[in-house]
């Protein structure tokens, strides 16, 4: 049994809860936002172009900064702005597409449940 309730065994992480899977789910969307405005918003043969390579560059930028086994050891600010460069990039695709409010509802709901995650991170 740990001594603290922080502490856990070696190989063993917390349980998920509810704000780390709509985290999750947030990073899907900015993902699958990237990709759908690549494939939609450019003629060919750059949709293809954008529509790999911009989801590409942000999993790679998640995987290296953000991610919970990231290469990267960065301070919580770095990581946090990080985070909120690839929802911005998925909200200035959704502008792009014509989908304002859906781009402004994603960056709320993105942003906040980042801000719960983070605090329950390193509280």
């Amino acid at each position: 049994m740990p001594e603290h309730p922080q502490e856990l065994p070696a190989g063993t992480r917390p349980p998920l809860s509810a704000v780390d899977l709509l985290a999750f789910v947030c990073e899907l969307f900015a993902f699958g936002t990237l990709a759908f405005w690549g494939f939609a918003g450019f003629r060919f043969p750059w949709n293809i172009v954008v529509g790999i390579g911009a989801p590409v560059i942000a999993i790679l930028v998640w995987a290296l900064f953000v991610s919970p086994r990231a290469v990267f050891a960065v301070h919580p600010f770095v990581r946090a702005i990080v985070e909120l460069f690839v929802y911005l990039a998925a909200t200035l695709a959704l502008w792009d597409m014509g989908l304002p409010w859906v781009g402004v509802g994603f960056a709320v709901v993105a942003v906040t449940v980042g801000v719960i995650a983070g605090r329950r991170r390193f509280t």
